[in-house]
């Protein structure tokens, strides 16, 4: 199978783009030629897979042209991908797909994200968020109280002293099935003050990666929550691939705010 590809990255977090815009390339992604595509020795290696598709031919609801369907690297099928969202939407700018003096709507399975450009800012309106209880989870041995926080994926948020105390993150955290059904990512969360933290995060199908959009979004919303503050609020989140900001609006809106870049792209014949 012959097939066009790109290689992107947001604060890198990073994907391989497939261009398949009727549809017609990639029927359904099986999970293993998105397993094998991602991994890091034998394929393009990335932390997921977002096919470039008009929403039409998936048969998506969308008020939008493009529908971003998007893949764990382990195969798995996400909602959302904060980061990925924005390497997409650049990805419709430079092919000149769609026009970046406008708002640019983009469907996933988390409903329909606008995002605006300035410049090399890419801003993502996340939409609204729900919070649950709190939770324990458990990491290399230590065990910490979690906010369940969903903004796009389901996020359990730990704050702790040393982003070192989450210990190497090779394997996934302990936590409630029964709260987390289907899965949950992890932020672990050193607040530097009210509007400033840095956070590692394992994410569900992935492992750990170098920044996570939706998981920046919620710790966003856990700081804010824990100090109380008023909004408008915004908060800059580091991550070990860099820095996004994310803005809790009066009206309970996420707006995700970080680069895009893409750094390569090819032909290949899968062999495999």
């Amino acid at each position: 199978m012959a097939f066009a590809w790109l290689k992107g990255h947001g604060t890198e977090n990073d994907f391989v783009l497939l261009p398949d815009h009727d549809g017609s390339v990639h029927g359904d992604l099986a999970p293993s030629f998105v397993a094998a595509l991602c991994d890091r020795r034998r394929g393009l290696g990335a932390d997921g897979v977002m096919r470039v598709v008009r929403a039409s031919a998936l048969g998506e609801q969308s008020a939008g042209e493009w529908f971003m369907d998007y893949r764990n690297s382990d195969g798995s099928v996400s909602e959302m991908c904060g980061n990925g969202v924005r390497v997409f939407a650049l990805h419709l700018v430079t092919e000149g797909l769609v026009d970046a003096s406008s708002p640019i709507v983009i469907g996933t399975r988390d409903g329909d994200k606008t995002v605006t450009v300035d410049g090399d800012t890419y801003t993502v309106d996340m939409g609204t968020f729900t919070r649950g209880d709190t939770s324990k989870i458990t990491a290399d041995g230590r065990t910490w109280e979690a906010h369940e926080i969903h903004t796009g994926n389901p996020h359990a948020v730990a704050f702790v002293d040393r982003l070192a105390d989450a210990g190497t993150l090779t394997t996934e955290p302990d936590y409630d099935h029964a709260i987390y059904p289907d899965g949950v990512n992890f932020e672990f969360v050193v607040r530097h003050n009210a509007e400033h933290v840095a956070m590692r995060v394992h994410e569900r199908g992935s492992g750990e990666t170098r920044s996570c959009g939706t998981g920046a979004c919620a710790v966003a919303v856990a700081a804010a929550t824990t100090d109380q503050a008023e909004r408008p609020v915004t908060c800059r989140v580091d991550v070990p691939g860099g820095t996004v900001h994310v803005t809790w609006t009066e009206n309970d809106r996420l707006l995700l705010a970080g680069p895009a870049q893409i750094v390569a792209r090819g032909q290949m014949e899968w062999l495999a």
